[in-house]
């Protein structure tokens, strides 16, 4: 988990400086009005994360509870959860894996970033600071709302598999991901998710 949240850090901030490169370099060649104001609201927004309150991690033991045996018509069959640290950093985690028909299969992750508040955001939902759409001929992901949450939403038609993922009351993170489903059954999943009980555990 230490080595998968380090990743996670990496990510993230290479995710974040390469995005304000780009941005800082547009600005310099075309320098229009929009381009600016876009890049303020980002920087912005960077700024409200990093200075968010840290707070203590919610027990993962909680987060499992969230998990239920069966979702969608999907069963689960493992379901684990930890609690720890990397770099001075804390989050609590909780997993749960599924099967389904037609070997179908599907993850559920639900971290809580509390711990390092905005930095940790930042690294594991970098997603929440930028505009992404895009679509090719075997799939698309786009940046979006689901279940009225800020979300990126991913999908592959050719390898029948995907993500979700969404950002909850600026401190969970919750991802979906799955192997020969269609877009709409991890939609369902992410739907019988109690998200309302996530975005109120104290």
């Amino acid at each position: 988990m230490k080595k998968r949240f380090i990743l996670f850090l990496m990510i993230g901030s290479s995710f974040y400086l390469s995005s304000c490169g780009k941005k800082e370099e547009e600005e310099k060649q075309e320098e229009p009005k929009g381009a600016v104001e876009a890049l303020q609201q980002f920087a912005d927004k960077a700024k409200d994360m990093q200075n968010k309150e840290p707070v203590d991690p919610i027990d993962f033991r909680k987060l499992k509870e969230l998990l239920p045996e069966e979702i969608s018509g999907f069963k689960r069959t493992e379901a684990s959860g930890e609690k720890s640290g990397a770099m001075g950093f804390t989050i609590s985690t909780a997993e749960a894996r599924y099967k389904g028909d037609d070997d179908a299969s599907v993850k559920v992750e639900i971290f809580d970033t509390g711990g390092v508040a905005g930095v940790a955001t930042m690294a594991l939902a970098s997603w929440t600071m930028a505009d992404i759409d895009k679509e090719t001929e075997t799939g698309y992901e786009k940046t979006t709302k689901l279940e009225g949450y800020k979300a990126f939403e991913k999908y592959n038609s050719q390898s029948k598999s995907g993500e979700l993922n969404v950002l909850v009351a600026d401190r969970y993170v919750v991802n979906v991901n799955g192997n020969n489903v269609t877009a709409e059954q991890l939609k369902s999943i992410l739907a019988d998710l109690d998200l309302a009980k996530l975005a109120n555990l104290k």
